[in-house]
């Protein structure tokens, strides 16, 4: 059966359900700082030095930085220093436009700013001990839920629209799905600051579920990790933006490289979906 991802709903819902900056540079500078939410660090590892032995590449030098896509974005509104960003949620983007750190057109290319695409997941002990099979299973007498703190995650908001969403197709009423968000958060044990984290503190033993990114589940089982994974026949489209800070010629060169048929393809080795079509191993992933 293939599985429905719905368009992104209102981020005033996660935040609802939730317990003038100089960090840009200018110029045509080879060193390029890279500010970008937890999980794609595995993935910049491979990206970087390819990018490195391009043309556009060559000598250029780089500093990151990673962390929850909503703390890493006002840093950098702060003055943390960034010339390219990659963060979890387009409004976290959209922050640094409205403080003059990003153009405004930074959207307007063919994938629309977003550099991969992924889904909310269900991940579980190996096994599945608990036999869950959808959002409803969460609510079950027992099952402990790990999900990041909101405040700080573009993952966990992530996780929180999926959630009502999925309440919504299956034609539940908004106060019904607020409530089932209500009851979801009652069997949270643990909210980590990232995606990252989260998924850290359940691989330690915490929890009986992890609501997470596709990619992150994919890339702890090719680690070894003892988990499964299951896709909610409702679950949700994650699309994460990508843009340069300043003006510097690297960076421009770096963000177009990233969303490159060759950059595409390193991003769905590591369980990324691409963003643009005919990439090596986009057909591994369901529909």
């Amino acid at each position: 059966m293939s599985k429905r991802a719905f368009g992104l709903l209102p981020l005033m819902i996660a935040s609802a359900l939730a317990v003038t900056a100089c960090g840009s540079s200018s110029g045509g500078g080879k060193n390029v700082a890279l500010v970008a939410y937890s999980t794609p660090k595995s993935a910049y590892e491979q990206l970087i030095p390819a990018f490195q032995a391009t043309p556009d590449g060559k000598g250029a030098s780089f500093s990151q930085s990673y962390g929850g896509s909503g703390e890493q974005s006002r840093a950098v509104t702060n003055g943390q220093h960034a010339d390219v960003v990659n963060f979890s949620l387009e409004p976290d983007v959209e922050r640094l436009v409205k403080a003059g750190l990003v153009s405004p057109s930074w959207n307007q290319n063919a994938t629309h700013g977003f550099v991969t695409n992924s889904v909310v997941v269900i991940i579980t002990r190996k096994g599945n001990p608990k036999h869950l099979t959808g959002w409803p299973d969460l609510l079950k007498p027992g099952v402990q839920v790990v999900t990041p703190n909101p405040f700080t995650s573009g993952g966990a908001r992530w996780n929180i629209m999926a959630a009502y969403g999925a309440q919504l197709k299956e034609g539940k009423t908004p106060v019904q799905a607020q409530a089932y968000l209500t009851q979801l958060f009652h069997k949270v044990v643990s909210q980590d600051s990232s995606a990252r984290n989260s998924l850290q503190t359940f691989l330690a033993g915490r929890g009986d579920v992890l609501l997470g990114y596709e990619n992150e589940a994919i890339a702890a089982q090719k680690k070894g990790s003892a988990i499964d994974y299951l896709i909610p026949t409702n679950t949700l489209l994650i699309e994460s933006p990508v843009a340069a800070v300043g003006s510097s010629s690297t960076a421009q060169h770096f963000v177009s490289y990233l969303l490159s048929p060759a950059a595409q393809a390193i991003w769905a080795s590591k369980g990324y979906r691409p963003v643009i079509s005919g990439v090596a191993g986009s057909s591994k992933f369901p529909t």
